[in-house]
């Protein structure tokens, strides 16, 4: 678990910030005083239960490779899609699933972007979706659960161990939306996939962090 805390904060920290650099367009002026944060649950049997949706704009998986042995190379996916179906009262109940489009890749290197989208790459074309579909829950706390899958990659679908952390909940009063936020991490060889194309000088192995939020129209 601290491994994947420490990637966890690598990521968040590399990826968030150039956003983080710049004020949000529309937003309060330099030194004006902010609104609070909403009041958020920590507590998942607290959480209100029933069908969600991926909330988009705030929901991104991020990846790891190693790039010759050299460096760890870092990228992202948008656009997410997928549904929550939640039952706070016996989570091992609970089903998700999430959907990536390929074209979305970005690793800020727009050359790069476009080169990974096509053959022999990830070739967006032919398999244009990235899929995790859930297949049983086991609670590992009561805030954690390791959840195994049916996960789509490259067109072979395999099953994937992924660990889920709960990590709050309430509501959004600016987008009126509940909203249920997640963790979720874990890794795979892409060669088990049937992809192992100029493995090992770029890596096999790939990290895998997902920040997932679900929402559901506020109460």
């Amino acid at each position: 678990m601290k491994t994947t805390a420490v990637l966890a904060a690598l990521f968040a920290a590399a990826l968030a910030a150039p956003a983080l650099a710049q004020p949000p367009a529309g937003g309060p002026p330099a030194g004006a005083p902010r609104p609070a944060p909403p009041p958020v649950n920590k507590d998942p049997s607290k959480a209100r239960p029933g069908p969600y949706m991926v909330e988009p704009e705030h929901t991104r998986l991020m990846f790891g490779i190693s790039h010759k042995g050299f460096t760890t190379f870092y990228g992202e996916f948008r656009q997410l899609t997928g549904t929550l179906m939640l039952d706070p009262k016996d989570p091992s109940k609970s089903t998700f699933d999430i959907k990536v489009p390929v074209t979305t890749i970005s690793t800020q290197i727009e050359k790069l972007n476009d080169e990974l989208r096509h053959k022999p790459w990830l070739d967006a074309d032919t398999w244009p979706t990235i899929e995790f579909k859930s297949t049983s829950v086991k609670p590992t706390s009561p805030t954690e659960a390791d959840v195994t899958g049916d996960f789509t990659f490259h067109g072979q679908t395999h099953p994937l161990t992924l660990h889920v952390k709960f990590n709050a909940s309430g509501d959004d009063p600016q987008d009126k939306y509940y909203v249920a936020g997640f963790t979720v991490s874990g890794g795979f060889k892409r060669s088990d996939w049937g992809f192992g194309f100029a493995a090992p000088m770029i890596g096999d192995d790939i990290q895998l962090i997902i920040q997932a939020a679900f929402k559901i129209p506020a109460a």
